[in-house]
């Protein structure tokens, strides 16, 4: 795995050189915010499920930038060639590249936990920690499982914007498209498929509820994703 570690550190600090991350980054935290400010609203408990519950919905727009050149660039500008001559597997490369969007995603993330402190400070009785620790957890499961589908994508095309469009699309199917269903008078065989989809699962987080289920679920669209872009990029080296 240490190629894949030098992999990851390489992107990692490459992110700090775009600017579209940084970007993404003011964006991020400027929404965040905001649905920060929706949990102080008179006569709801203090806490951060409004801010939990609608970041599903920011991750499906953000991510898809984050993730758009992390193959697709190195294609576009003829790097993947030389990477793929290195002696380096291509688990390595698709591996590295995951955890180092992965741990940027967990940069995006630190500065909101301004907004525990700031509960800790104002609210009484003591602030319940369980729903808040549940749902970090929820949004890195699902930052993981959005970076793996980007990566895919940027993996199939040489063109950033089609990663990203491309990888948006599918995001807005798979979490916003089931979300609206929800309130469409649907068949009952509908709605029990649509509650298996993302958004059911990560609410489950934001309300404090841990299910081991939901942790499968997201791990192993993770999992097939990542598997899928190996064999795209084993199929590159050998083409």
């Amino acid at each position: 795995m240490k190629p894949a570690t030098v992999i990851a550190r390489r992107e990692l600090s490459s992110y700090f050189c775009s600017p579209i991350a940084y970007v993404a980054l003011t964006l991020f935290l400027a929404l965040a915010g905001f649905l920060f400010y929706q949990d102080f609203e008179p006569g709801h408990p203090a806490g951060m499920r409004n801010l939990f519950e609608w970041m599903v919905f920011i991750l499906v727009f953000i991510i898809p930038v984050l993730s758009m050149g992390l193959l697709a660039q190195e294609s576009s500008t003829g790097t993947m060639e030389t990477m793929m001559t290195a002696p380096v597997a291509e688990t390595d490369v698709v591996i590295g590249k995951f955890l180092g969007s992965l741990g940027f995603f967990l940069v995006l993330l630190a500065p909101t936990l301004i907004y525990v402190l700031v509960l800790m400070a104002v609210t009484t009785p003591r602030l319940d920690f369980g729903p808040i620790f549940s749902g970090y957890i929820g949004m890195i499961l699902v930052g993981a499982m959005f970076l793996s589908i980007g990566l895919f994508f940027s993996s199939i095309t040489r063109s950033q914007v089609v990663a990203a469009v491309a990888s948006a699309a599918v995001l807005f199917l798979a979490t916003i498209v089931p979300w609206w269903a929800q309130s469409t008078p649907l068949q009952h065989r509908w709605k029990n498929v649509v509650s298996q989809t993302v958004f059911p699962r990560y609410t489950d987080f934001s309300r404090g509820v841990i299910d081991t289920g939901n942790i499968v679920f997201f791990l192993a669209c993770t999992a097939v994703f990542l598997f899928a872009t190996v064999k795209v990029v084993e199929a590159r080296r050998w083409k």
